[in-house]
């Protein structure tokens, strides 16, 4: 950012514009913020590629039955085996059932099982527009009826699986934004130590985050964005961790200014203009490894891409311009209890951080070795890491209704899969060819009669394995090899199961086509710059080696702390596109002061003053970011609970060790050289024998 841009933002009478800008805009964007969790979309086919086998399928099955019909499972059960009463309340409510408005055909049921323990009842009902949302109550409903005392009855199937799914969502909006907003605040309190201070850049990121849901919002009615649960949840953290991040470095460079500028004015505007160009960098970073997102084929991973993008544009341009006009108009009092007055001696010349750095410097190359050889052996718990997907009962935190009664299915009926369908459709001439194929599949039990309409077929199977399970995922393979081979029938199969087994295909996919993008993309943002070729290589490698070492940690603690059975299929490209693009951010942070200082000092004795000024900063700035991600270990849910975790852990690592042992290390062993082939490159350095005479850091750059 240059001077007078800065100025401009700053000044004595502009700084008020400013501020009533962005009291306008937060004006008009707050209503539509309000809309934006009726804009979303978490039906199948929001989250589904648009080019899977299973998508096609639901193309066409809308000309046999509603797009909005689910198949609902109540079973019943009771352990000492069902009285003839059990079964004429499950008769009556059979009949209930039918008149529920919405259900489609005849419910199928109540069927007995062998051991006579239990009995299920199997209808579809079309949930009409906002499915989503109607599920919990519908399946309440269900439940209420179903209700008998000595015989439990549960809920399950599509359904209830999403309705289950549908109150784990519900209020994630307030819950992760009040217990984000609570981490924040105590994280900004012992950070700055004052009671007021924290209260800007929470007002900023509340700003932001408003701001950024009313474009969301808008763009999802009017340009097509797709937005779900999931992405409204990741831009609530992804805000306040950003944005809060960006806060603390230019508090930290304006609080440093303040001690060398009597003139406030003057001295926000020097902070800006020095730490501008990292915070543009940084977010400009997490920007366009956000938007590689693009590139994926699964739809709620691209649709993830833009939602986050805009997010922390936004954060960034409210950092930039309205945090400092409200530091700008409050004054130094801010800062009290420790106000900077001016001309007192900068504390992290002498802080932990110079130190550490102190120390790092005696036997820089015996510390990055060590450094990344613990790294290293931290990333071979990636061996541990099942992430072929989630079963519905290893989906969630707890042991919701739809899962209880899915393990009583299994336990009592031999076919598990009765609840959700194999939907195969199939050209009408080639309909009992393919029926017979179909039938004669090992793990089908039963097949429809086909329904003919449009020049379609339309026919379903029953699977005897557990919908969810790698058994039922081998019989959808078996199955989609038979009936590809009947010549002329075009046939295709989907229906939940095939759905589950392409998103996790398309996730395979993704990430193997996602992670080298992000990798170039980054790269090349930092060869921008810094000016140079070494330097941004090196810093990527530490932060794939920091990637590698989070999720490596975080599959041991999933395995062995929490239980966790496995991982989602997208967690690894989540994970790895969340650390790089913010973990690269705090190198950002600490290179551009290194190249700074490293102009007046030379890189070495520039690396310990960039240590020690950025330091505190960047490990506050990570504990924020780290704190905002495990917010989402909130929520009842296995794959956002796994994503937190791995995430805060990654930037706990990057802050506490990638950054500041680490690429301090790495600085200080190789020296100007880093910088290759820039003409900092040639400048005069210390030698790393003769660095710590004195044992002085030298004087940050002016």
């Amino acid at each position: 950012m240059t001077r007078s841009a800065a100025s401009l933002l700053t000044g004595r009478r502009t700084k008020f514009l400013v501020l009533v800008f962005w009291l306008l805009v937060v004006g008009l964007a707050g209503p539509l913020a309000g809309k934006l969790t009726g804009a979303q979309e978490n039906d199948t086919a929001a989250w589904l590629p648009g080019s899977a086998e299973s998508t096609k399928v639901l193309e066409i099955q809308q000309s046999f039955q509603s797009p909005d019909a689910l198949p609902a499972v109540v079973v019943y059960e009771r352990a000492g085996g069902l009285t003839a009463e059990d079964r004429a309340k499950a008769a009556a409510d059979t009949g209930q059932f039918a008149t529920f408005e919405g259900v489609q055909g005849k419910p199928a049921g109540p069927i007995p099982s062998q051991d006579g323990q239990a009995l299920q009842t199997v209808l579809t009902i079309d949930l009409g527009p906002n499915g989503w949302e109607k599920a919990p109550g519908l399946a309440d409903r269900l439940r209420e009826v179903a209700g008998s005392s000595g015989m439990t009855a549960h809920v399950t199937g599509p359904l209830g699986f999403a309705a289950d799914s549908a109150s784990a969502f519900e209020g994630i909006d307030s819950t992760l934004l009040f217990a984000t907003l609570g981490v924040v605040v105590v994280i900004l309190l012992l950070t700055y130590r004052s009671p007021v201070l924290w209260l800007l850049p929470v007002i900023s990121a509340g700003v932001a985050l408003t701001v950024a849901q009313g474009a969301i919002y808008l763009l999802a009615e009017h340009a097509g964005l797709v937005v779900n649960g999931q992405s409204a949840g990741i831009l609530t953290v992804l805000v306040f961790g950003a944005g809060t991040d960006y806060a603390l470095l230019l508090v930290a460079r304006y609080r440093e200014e303040l001690r060398r500028h009597q003139d406030r004015h003057e001295a926000m505007a020097v902070a800006l203009h020095r730490a501008g160009p990292a915070l543009i960098a940084s977010g400009a970073t997490v920007i366009v490894g956000m938007l590689c997102l693009l590139a994926a084929e699964t739809n709620s991973t691209r649709s993830l891409g833009p939602v986050a993008a805009i997010g922390v544009l936004v954060a960034l341009l409210v950092m930039v311009s309205l945090l400092p006009a409200l530091l700008v108009i409050c004054g130094r009092w801010l800062f009290w209890p420790v106000k900077p007055h001016y001309g007192s001696a900068e504390p992290t010349t002498r802080g932990l951080w110079a130190r550490v750095g102190n120390r790092i410097a005696r036997r820089p190359r015996t510390v990055w070795v060590t450094t990344a050889l613990l790294l290293g052996a931290l990333s071979i718990g990636v061996v541990n890491l099942n992430a072929n997907g989630l079963t519905n009962a290893e989906s969630f935190t707890g042991r919701p209704d739809s899962i209880v009664g899915e393990e009583v299915i299994a336990q009592h009926f031999p076919s598990a899969g009765a609840g959700s369908p194999v939907a195969v459709v199939a050209n009408a001439p080639a309909a009992e060819q393919v029926r017979t194929i179909v039938a004669a599949t090992p793990g089908i039990s039963e097949v429809t009669p086909p329904t003919v309409k449009d020049g379609h077929a339309y026919l379903e199977g029953t699977l005897t394995d557990a919908p969810d399970s790698a058994a039922g995922f081998a019989t959808i393979d078996r199955l989609r090899d038979a009936v590809h081979g009947v010549s002329g029938a075009d046939a295709m199969v989907g229906g939940n199961t095939a759905i589950n087994l392409d998103l996790q295909e398309a996730a395979r996919y993704d990430r193997t086509l996602i992670i080298p993008i992000v990798l170039v993309v980054v790269t090349i943002i930092l060869m921008v710059l810094l000016r140079a070729v070494v330097a941004p290589l090196i810093l990527l490698a530490t932060v794939v080696l920091s990637f590698g070492a989070a999720l490596g940690a975080s599959a041991l603690v999933f395995d062995w702390v929490f239980g966790f059975n496995g991982a989602d299929s997208s967690l690894p490209l989540f994970v790895f596109v969340f650390l790089v693009a913010l973990g690269i951010d705090y190198n950002i942070f600490l290179m551009t002061r290194v190249h700074e200082e490293a102009q007046r000092h030379g890189t070495r004795r520039g690396a310990l003053i960039g240590l020690a000024a950025t330091g505190g900063v960047i490990t506050s700035a990570g504990i924020v970011l780290a704190g905002t991600f495990a917010v989402l270990g909130t929520l009842p849910l296995v794959f956002l609970a796994e994503l937190g975790f791995a995430v805060a852990l990654g930037v706990l690592l990057d802050t506490m060790v990638v950054r500041s042992v680490l690429v301090t290390a790495l600085n200080l062993d190789i020296g100007r050289h880093i910088w290759w082939p820039s003409k900092l490159a040639q400048k005069a350095d210390v030698e790393a024998d003769e660095l710590l005479e004195g044992r002085q850091v030298g004087e940050p750059a002016r």
